[in-house]
């Protein structure tokens, strides 16, 4: 946390107030006079000044007649000889400093420390997609950026050289085509920022599609079936997509979604086409059908461990504690952090909505129809930062989870609020010690907050994601996170079927007490469930994903981030 401690250095406590009292001579009216006495309007001793900032100090001094006085720092720099003080310092810190009186009769110091504050200018984020803005004639783009430090801050919003509006957030609008130039400027006490960025506003047959997939290549056991789904699709405009596999078309609609019927083992080719009044797109996907379920599972032997013993993935959402207290600028160098970091038993934060983790054991953990692993997180009685956990078998057989993934059904599936395919767009700041600002599927905006009290890494931006932005996706709760009182936060609790969640009915009665510090949420195969919700009916598992699963933040406590100390395959501990 950014705040200052008191000084412990021997003979100089702080709220300690030395008094000497000197005797210049042994006469009568010399015995009765008082030496002087200070005090000052901060009890504590504690004043806060701002970078390059003036402040001025005024004691009360009693007895000070025919006083002379000196200001003087820790390292023995006078600073001033009146009895007011006033002065600026350029660099941020604590400054201690001893101010003495002298009279005939006496003399008194006290100490008292200064904090230098850095200034904060009002920092403008924007989520600004990669290659800028580019928008439909006639079609409203909100522009809704997130202000650092915006106390006192005045804004201006100007297209070229015209004022256009003062207020936070501001709606473009334009219905001729062209490049616009635009500008926001803020202005506080502490100084300035300017953001300049275009919008481009094109008629319908100049926009430009888009699409993606998760992959290039899928894997999925015989007998199964698979989605395969375009994401994050712009300006199709009415568009139909015809499926086709191994040349044969399957599927002509309005809906991008494909459900491929694994039937025959060996690779086969997924072609979708896209095409509207404007443009045509094509993409080839290969999908491969791996033999059935069971030929590559694991047996569990005498050496296997209950500990997940591999981290195969960590992608986390930004978050106050990413980057803190290590450097990774490759995925591997992730994982090789957060697998350091479960072995020695501490956790790994996933940042915000979408942060992952997936973990791999040295064999598949069984489905035996009650639970089956554990997953280990530090939630407590109003700190519940739930995980949305998924499952996958290795059906390749390539040691990797690159197959199909099942999401395990928690208690809210299927409620109103929780959201399956929820899509989210982290960017990158524009400089050290920013929030980051996001875009979702939904239209809306915000901010991952950068909490300058208490996590002041330059960047809460992963290090080892190299793009300007990065997408998310999963299943997405409605968040509990509520303010019972000013400034105290609650996450509420969810009901069960979720990691770092304090869940009252998934609590086992074998020692689990579940009680603040490391602590297991349970966790059932059985509860696997196919993207359209039905039973996946697994027999057994190799992977586990666990993903932040809201979006949300609690003031100073910052984003909703999901812990995570490990997994463990709980049928080796229920029955030994």
């Amino acid at each position: 946390m950014n705040t200052f401690t008191r000084n412990t250095r021997a003979g100089s406590l702080l709220l300690s107030c030395l008094l000497a009292i000197g005797v210049a001579s042994c006469g009568k009216d010399d015995l009765d006079a008082a030496a002087p006495r200070v005090t000052f309007d901060r009890p504590d001793g504690i004043y806060t000044v701002k970078a390059g900032k003036s402040i001025t100090i005024t004691p009360v001094v009693e007895n000070d007649a025919g006083a002379f006085y000196t200001w003087t720092t820790a390292d023995g720099q006078l600073i001033g000889r009146e009895k007011t003080l006033a002065h600026a310092w350029e660099e941020q810190g604590q400054v201690y400093i001893t101010f003495r009186v002298h009279t005939d009769h006496g003399s008194a110091e006290r100490e008292i420390r200064v904090d230098v504050a850095p200034l904060v200018p009002p920092l403008i984020s924007l989520a600004i997609p990669p290659g800028g803005f580019v928008v439909l004639q006639g079609r409203g783009l909100l522009l809704a950026p997130v202000i650092d430090n915006d106390e006192g801050v005045t804004l201006e919003w100007k297209i070229g050289e015209r004022a256009v509006a003062t207020t936070r957030e501001y709606t473009f609008t334009s219905d001729e085509p062209g490049v616009f130039h635009l500008s926001l400027s803020t202005v506080n006490e502490d100084g300035s920022d300017f953001l300049a960025f275009d919008v481009e506003v094109k008629a319908p047959a100049g926009m430009p599609f888009s699409w993606q997939f998760e992959r290039a290549t899928y894997n999925v056991s015989v007998g199964r079936a698979i989605r395969l789904l375009p994401r994050g699709i712009t300006n199709a405009f009415d568009a139909e997509y015809t499926w086709s596999v191994d040349g044969q078309e399957k599927q002509r609609a309005a809906d991008p979604l494909f459900l491929f019927n694994a039937t025959v083992e060996g690779l086969h080719t997924a072609v979708v086409t896209m095409k509207n009044d404007y443009t045509t797109a094509s993409r080839a996907l290969t999908v491969n059908v791996c033999p059935p379920e069971g030929t590559y599972k694991r047996a569990v032997t005498a050496s296997s461990r209950v500990d997940c013993n591999k981290v195969h993935e960590f992608l986390a959402a930004p978050g106050q504690f990413v980057n803190e207290g290590y450097t990774a600028t490759t995925m591997q160098q992730a994982c090789t952090h957060a697998e350091g970091r479960l072995s020695s038993g501490a956790h790994v934060s996933l940042g915000g909505f979408g942060g992952y983790i997936i973990l791999g054991f040295d064999h598949s953990i069984e489905n035996d129809g009650g639970y089956n692993f554990q997953v280990l997180g530090n939630s407590f009685t109003g700190s519940s930062e739930p995980g949305i956990v998924y499952v996958m078998q290795d059906e390749n057989g390539d040691g990797l989870p690159n197959d199909t993934w099942y999401e395990l059904k928690g208690s809210e599936h299927g409620k109103p609020g929780t959201l399956q395919d929820y899509e989210i767009t982290y960017y990158r700041p524009r400089a050290t010690g920013m929030s980051v600002t996001w875009s979702d599927n939904l239209g809306k905006s915000g901010s991952v907050d950068y909490l300058a009290a208490y996590h002041r890494q330059e960047y809460y931006y992963p290090a080892w994601v190299a793009d300007n932005s990065y997408t998310l996706r999963g299943t997405r709760l409605a968040s509990r996170t509520r303010e019972v009182t000013p400034g105290y936060w609650s996450n509420d609790d969810f009901g069960w079927g979720y990691a770092d969640n304090f869940s009252a009915t998934d609590r086992l009665t074998d020692n689990d007490n579940h009680d603040a510090g490391t602590n297991a949420n349970h966790f059932k195969i059985s509860d696997a469930i196919t993207f359209d919700g039905k039973p996946a009916s697994l027999q057994y598992i190799d992977f586990i994903k666990v993903q932040t699963g809201v979006n949300a933040k609690a003031g100073w406590l910052g984003e909703n981030s999901t812990e995570v100390f490990g997994a463990k395959d709980y049928n080796l501990i229920k029955n030994k």
